[in-house]
């Protein structure tokens, strides 16, 4: 099932569109990178916990914005 959404989705994509989704989820891998490493280094607490949590979003969404450029 999500092969097949993915596939729909992707299929609707100009190479140079592709191109546009790949650079934006490796960004968002990028700004997640350096959230985590922000969020462990300098914050404590229920700061850490959610600066964490946005980092694994963004590293979600870019995953997802990788795999729809592949397809």
């Amino acid at each position: 099932m999500l092969l097949q959404l993915q596939t729909y989705a992707a299929a609707s994509l100009s190479a140079m569109d592709k191109m546009w989704v790949s650079f934006i989820g490796i960004g968002l891998m990028i700004l997640a990178a350096l959230l985590i490493t922000y969020a462990r280094i300098k914050t404590k607490g229920w700061v850490k916990l959610v600066l964490t949590l946005v980092a694994l979003i963004m590293l979600i969404y870019g995953m997802i914005c990788g795999f729809v450029s592949i397809v």
